[in-house]
């Protein structure tokens, strides 16, 4: 069993903005969005409900209310899709094996929260579908079975993506975030988010994670452990 950290949701370098974390510690997560224009994704922010049961778009800048969600990850199905570099790195990935997410969050309102990355969820994964293997009409298929992911909605590449199903019993969106990172100075003094060194003791990972960053492993026994004891699993 190994397990494979991913950034996710909307960030500054593509909208200029983070997710909210609020004061209890509870978030939304707002997925990126969609750069496809040929997409047939629909929804925008303004059309999707938060935890907090209001719009998405209020936590959001006016010029993106009306912008389309590129909504991928989704915890409805538990689908996540890629396709090129980051889709090489999913088809290591086997059942049983952990897709653990982490985002940008940025503390609302009176939050203590550091603005910083936390883990938001996790998927056990059940299925990896390579659409490499599969006719036209399956893909399609797929994006049907599948239609809360916005990734099989885009035409350019789909017959190169993956896509990974996680094991609905044993797949969540986390309720409040987890922090896994600490800002540090380069050697350039310019700020970026690191590993915490408590989560470096804890998963065996150090350094940026940065979304540029390829993804990070964890393979050792006991720190599969440990994170599965910090997801609750």
């Amino acid at each position: 069993m190994k397990a494979m950290l991913l950034r996710v949701g909307i960030d500054k370098s593509s909208d200029g903005v983070l997710s909210p974390i609020f004061p209890d510690g509870s978030f939304e997560y707002i997925p990126l969005s969609e750069s496809d224009e040929k997409s047939v994704e629909k929804r925008t922010y303004d059309d999707l409900i938060g935890i907090k049961g209001k719009k998405l778009s209020i936590y959001l800048p006016k010029a993106l209310a009306d912008c389309k969600v590129h909504f991928d990850p989704e915890f409805t199905t538990f689908t996540y899709g890629d396709v090129g570099r980051k889709a090489g790195y999913l088809l290591k990935l086997e059942p049983g094996d952990i897709l653990v997410f982490y985002a940008g969050l940025t503390p609302q309102k009176e939050s203590e929260h550091p603005e910083a990355l936390y883990i938001i969820g996790y998927f056990t994964v059940k299925e990896i579908l390579d659409f490499k293997k599969h006719s036209l009409n399956e893909i399609l298929g797929f994006r049907k079975k599948y239609p809360d992911n916005s990734h099989p909605k885009r035409d350019s590449g789909l017959g190169e993506m993956v896509l990974v199903v996680g094991d609905p019993e044993k797949s969540k969106l986390l309720e409040k975030g987890i922090l896994i990172s600490a800002k540090k100075l380069n050697k350039i003094d310019r700020a970026y988010h690191a590993v915490s060194p408590q989560m470096e003791e804890l998963l065996g990972i150090k350094g940026s994670i940065q979304r540029s960053i390829p993804p990070r492993f964890i393979n050792e026994k006991g720190k599969i452990i440990n994170l599965k004891i910090l997801l609750g699993l």
